[in-house]
């Protein structure tokens, strides 16, 4: 099989509370569509995309996670094997910004560190705003991520969440050494049109083999690398 026909498959959890829009984020981004009714994940829930980065063919294999507590045992195990990360908290719900730092810290116990993004949603209701802008910035630095602000509603920079994380994830394939922009470099523009090719199946365990049988390569996330001690930063500033 020759090297240009092979395909780039990222897994990629999106994590935080319950009712911050994570599972609407990755039907927008998927599927191209947006309800108003708001219908817990029980588990896990998983959607695909694929995508050209940079000229490489990326499978974007994204594992919606429920937010509450109850499923803390089911959703974990899922986390196992990703090589990426969103973290999303609600600009109108304060509970869920206080509650990102926990959430980083429940995937790296699984995963390690990882390129991880926070997401900020529901933006088109900043009058309703209980987070400040400072707030937001200030988490991001603590927790060594890149901050992006998104309407899931209006398509603001829902695509540039999921480019962003692939582009990270293409980087430390050909550079292992290669390390995230600076976390206060943030995103403000609206994403490209998006291509609805998305295919969604129900949940199943991931395959960990670094190249399969039909020519696909699964990133593996670096099982040595160092982490950042940013988390309690994160606790003392929350």
């Amino acid at each position: 099989m020759r090297e240009e026909d092979l395909e780039v498959a990222l897994k990629v959890v999106i994590v935080g509370n319950g009712g911050v829009g994570k599972s609407s984020m990755i039907q927008r981004y998927c599927k191209g569509t947006f309800t108003r009714d708001y219908k817990k994940t029980i588990g896990v829930d998983f959607l695909e995309r694929q995508i050209e980065v940079d000229g490489e063919e990326v499978r974007l294999m994204l594992w919606d996670t429920a937010g509450q507590e109850e499923f803390d045992a089911i959703t974990k195990a899922y986390y196992r094997g990703a090589q990426a990360c969103v973290l999303a908290f609600s600009t109108t719900d304060r509970d869920s910004f206080e509650a990102a730092h926990s959430w980083k810290l429940k995937v790296e116990n699984e995963c390690g560190e990882i390129p991880t993004v926070i997401v900020q949603n529901k933006i088109d209701l900043i009058d309703q705003s209980v987070v400040n802008p400072e707030e937001a910035e200030l988490l991001a630095r603590a927790l060594g991520c890149r901050l992006v602000r998104t309407s899931v509603k209006e398509d603001l920079n829902v695509s540039a969440v999921f480019r962003h994380l692939a582009q990270r994830c293409l980087a430390e394939l050909r550079d292992p050494r290669e390390e995230d922009c600076a976390p206060e470099d943030y995103f403000s523009v609206r994403p490209p049109a998006m291509h609805h090719n998305a295919l969604s199946i129900s949940a199943f365990s991931p395959s960990h083999a670094s190249k399969n049988h039909n020519g696909t390569i699964v990133l593996q996330p670096h099982k040595h690398k160092k982490k950042k001690n940013v988390l309690r930063n994160a606790c003392r500033i929350l």
